[in-house]
């Protein structure tokens, strides 16, 4: 089991599926900056309003109901709504929600998409979209967590572990949005005494962060402590703690997908 864990913490550097993933998030396009996307997604529903310019240029916005169409894709109508204006009382009578064309957003990965829509009687609009960043966030502090997936594949079949589950206390230090270590020091029964170091640059899109080009060093039982690549995806704080996804590939024939969450402890 050992043997299986540092392997699974050694491979992280593949990319993975964007099917079933959550994208809640404010979306743009950074070279055509003044309009964007605001995507809250439940399940396999997306709720998406548009703001954007009409045919005058002026500030107008649609929303969209989205519907995973089993491909990873989500799919639906796109809608028109008036009502009172904002100074006035609000009444009811004025409010009108019309269909007003089709929508789509299709994910590149988990930053990155391609949005779709058509307004009826104009052509069909296609933009390359990303997370718009906002502010850094907090990832600094001592944690307590754990983590599962799988290690398939190997040629060796003994390294193939399909319910990999290993707990661990966490330590994360931070340079605002440059940098990043995150140090898991193992306390389970199988792997206790087995500490590994991840070290390397964020680069910050949205709710999420990623550490593409980073190094992992694992001490203690069996290990050689040389540095070797990593990758971190989808690292971001949640309302107890924090999480992200590491997976990869390695000689042999293995596949790592591991997932991690962990508490504040502080």
């Amino acid at each position: 089991m050992l043997k299986r864990l540092i392997l699974a913490l050694l491979l992280l550097t593949a990319t993975f599926s964007a099917k079933a993933l959550e994208y809640t998030d404010v979306w743009w396009n950074p070279a055509e900056s003044g309009w964007g996307a605001l995507l809250v997604q439940s399940d396999t529903f997306q709720f998406i309003a548009f703001y954007i310019y009409g045919p005058d240029g002026k500030p107008t916005w649609y929303t969209a109901e989205l519907t995973d169409d089993g491909t990873g894709t989500y799919r639906g109508p796109l809608y028109a709504t008036t009502g009172t204006p904002f100074a006035l009382p609000w009444d009811p009578a004025q409010q009108h929600t019309d269909a007003a064309g089709t929508a789509a957003f299709q994910p590149i990965d988990i930053y990155h998409a391609t949005l779709t829509y058509t307004v009826n009687g104009f052509p069909t609009v296609t933009k390359t979209i990303q997370r718009e960043t906002l502010m850094p966030y907090k990832l600094a502090g001592n944690y307590s967590g754990s983590m599962s997936g799988t290690i398939s594949g190997c040629s060796d079949p003994t390294l193939n572990e399909p319910a990999f589950r290993g707990r661990y206390a966490l330590q994360v230090t931070q340079v605002a949005d440059s940098s990043a270590t995150l140090t898991l020091a193992f306390v389970d029964a199988t792997n206790a005494g087995t500490v590994c170091t991840v070290s390397g640059p964020l680069t910050h899109l949205g709710r999420l962060y990623q550490m593409a080009n980073a190094t992992i060093t694992c001490t203690g039982p069996g290990q050689d402590g040389l540095p070797r690549s990593a990758t971190i995806d989808s690292l971001h704080p949640t309302g107890q703690g924090i999480e992200g996804r590491l997976t990869s590939n390695f000689g042999g024939g293995c596949a790592a997908s591991l997932r991690f969450a962990a508490v504040l402890n502080n």
